[in-house]
């Protein structure tokens, strides 16, 4: 080929290949000139609906200073920065779709429901009560297995549901170690308890967890059964406990009330017809009621990981019909049913109202509290995910705690009705001390519900009643539990301490009234060891420790611990995770770290971070 010859072809290769200006008009050409977007989506999708180039989406986002790649989710605002330089107009998706809100999505599902069509279920019984009372003696004896003799120690360890069959009709029961699973599925905002069952001993009556569990029951305000149980012992004593209820305000018919109180005794089965009769008779009152015709809703009630079956959840459906091949989500899980297991280990194609089947097929872990729901297109499912997960990061970023602060705050506005508090202290006369000051506090504005109060110290499952029912806990001379502290930080309960009755009283008085002034107090968010002192040139010193606890975060306050004492109190300037600038690093991780200003570190001493909050007076 000549030189000429060559010219001339490259000339006509020239001509033919688009430029880069001509590609990007193709682009803007073959885009549809208004598109409908989701509040969210991710660059994919993005890409697949305006009918731009992946390559030129994630360009142009790099162009506005937005890193992100393929499934990276984004809001309809960076969105539009993508689409207004290929000249494609955009209008934000109306709230009704089920993939903009998994809220939208459980409202249309309950627009669903056909009146006409509800059919009586089968009651859901929580059977509650204080450790050993036989609340599992007391379902082993219905069912007439041997649940006790499976369980370590003979205590519940563990969430079964379960369903018994008494004169032609279904009960399911769900079998709780106490009631920390009943308030932890209810402070996700699931109702799953139709009625409870409070288990007391006749010989022992009523006790602080009986006391408690009673108080659960009642905020998720369900009819409540009582079963007088050890009526067999020689010291059983029924009437001491219907004083004991009545205390509490649980009047029993025989008193003019309309509580019923049944005695029984598990071991030797007395009284159980009477007591499952007594539960048809609420429930046939209550008139509980569902569609099993419509596509299958319900509440996970626990989940565990298999080792060869994958992640396996134990779900109640609570309206329609469940069947294998369905595809469901629940909270940020989903997953195609590939096999049910009934509560006798069968397995079954298809699950009722009331029903509980173990399914396998989720992708992941859902939490025991998420509401699950069927759903017919499988794009939907992962778009509700996606949203989930972003609403999930933005929950977890604020703060959701119920402080002092915020009832200061929403009295003002005219929001805050009612104040929720769960008392703890050291003693019962302390308890009755605190209860009866609080109690004679009036405001127009809001006035003072106390939804527990016992002694001892505070617990998880205090945190869990006071998330499901936004409260605050106020402990009185007492101390909390290990890991106690973190669930309410994650939680957003603030557990608040005192020693002195009369600055309890103040403070709750100030935030009635709106006067509560602030204060900065400092909260611990983690720990790590000194391992290893690294020298990075001639000056400079790096810290490799270990994080013990919580995290290490750039730029947050840090004081150097060593032997008991503070050596330094400055702020991270640096954390490297192998080779990685990284920002923050967790619990169980290796790093290093540089503090501004201070390099004259020595192994084992302990860098404590902290951050500065705002707190009620």
């Amino acid at each position: 080929m000549t030189s000429g010859e060559g010219q001339r072809t490259a000339l006509t290769d020239e001509r033919r290949r688009p430029s880069t200006s001509d590609r990007k008009g193709q682009s803007r050409r073959a885009a549809p000139k208004v598109v409908i977007l989701p509040r969210t989506l991710t660059v994919k999708r993005l890409a697949e609906l305006t009918r731009i180039s992946p390559i030129d989406v994630i360009k142009q986002l790099m162009r506005n200073g937005i890193m992100a790649s393929m499934n990276q989710v984004i809001d309809f605002e960076v969105a539009t920065l993508v689409t207004s330089a290929f000249g494609v107009r955009v209008k934000p998706e109306e709230e009704r779709a089920p993939a903009s809100s998994a809220g939208a999505l459980l409202e249309a599902s309950d627009d669903e429901i056909d009146l006409s069509k509800l059919v009586a279920r089968s009651p859901v019984v929580t059977i509650l009560g204080h450790v050993d009372h036989g609340k599992t003696t007391l379902l082993d004896t219905i069912r007439r297995s041997r649940v006790t003799d499976s369980e370590v120690g003979g205590i519940t360890q563990h969430i079964g549901a379960y369903q018994v069959n008494y004169n032609g009709q279904e009960i399911t029961f769900l079998d709780t170690p106490g009631h920390e699973a009943f308030t932890a599925i209810r402070a996700r905002g699931a109702r799953v308890t139709d009625i409870a069952i409070l288990v007391i001993a006749a010989d022992d009556g009523m006790m602080p967890q009986t006391i408690e569990a009673l108080n659960h029951a009642k905020a998720a305000n369900v009819p409540v059964v009582v079963a007088v149980n050890k009526m067999d012992r020689p010291d059983a004593d029924s009437e001491r406990v219907k004083r004991q209820l009545a205390e509490q305000g649980l009047v029993p018919e025989e008193w003019g009330g309309d509580v019923i109180v049944t005695p029984i005794s598990a071991i030797q089965g007395d009284g159980i017809d009477d007591l499952l009769e007594n539960i048809l008779v609420v429930s046939e009152i209550s008139e509980f009621k569902a569609d099993p015709d419509r596509r299958a809703t319900g509440v996970v009630i626990e989940a565990k990981l298999d080792k060869s079956r994958g992640a396996l959840a134990t779900v109640l459906v609570q309206n329609g019909t469940l069947r294998v091949g369905n595809t469901l989500v629940a909270g940020t899980s989903w997953g195609r049913i590939k096999a049910m297991t009934n509560d006798l280990g069968k397995r079954v194609k298809e699950a009722d109202p009331s029903v509980p089947v173990e399914v396998m097929g989720f992708d992941s872990l859902p939490e025991a509290g998420d509401v699950f729901q069927v759903l017919t297109d499988e794009r939907t499912v992962r778009d509700v995910v996606v949203q989930r997960l972003r609403e999930k990061e933005l929950e977890n970023s604020g703060v959701r705690a119920l402080t002092l602060d915020e009832i200061y705050t929403g009295v003002n506005a005219g929001e805050v009705k009612e104040l929720n508090l769960i008392i703890k202290a050291d003693v019962q006369g302390s308890i009755e001390a605190v209860c009866s000051a609080l109690e004679r506090m009036e405001s127009d504005r809001v006035k003072v519900s106390i939804l527990h109060a016992g002694s001892g110290t505070i617990t998880e499952t205090d945190v869990l009643l006071a998330s499901a029912s936004k409260a605050i806990i106020i402990g009185f001379s007492t101390t909390t539990q290990q890991g106690v502290e973190r669930l309410a930080e994650r939680e957003g309960v603030e557990i608040r301490h005192y020693n002195i009755i009369y600055r309890l009283i103040e403070d709750v008085e100030k935030a009635l009234r709106g006067i509560l002034e602030s204060t900065y107090a400092e909260v611990v968010q983690g720990h790590a060891e000194v391992r290893v002192v690294f020298s990075v040139g001639r000056r400079n010193r790096i810290a490799g420790c270990m994080v013990s606890d919580g995290r290490l975060t750039r730029g947050v306050n840090v004081r150097v611990i060593r032997g008991g004492e503070v050596v330094h109190n400055g702020s991270i300037s640096s954390i490297r995770h192998f080779k990685e600038e990284v920002n923050e690093i967790t619990t169980g991780f290796e790093c290093g770290v540089g503090l501004a200003g201070y390099t004259d570190f020595e192994e084992g001493d302990v860098l404590e971070t902290y951050r500065r909050e705002r707190v009620s007076a």
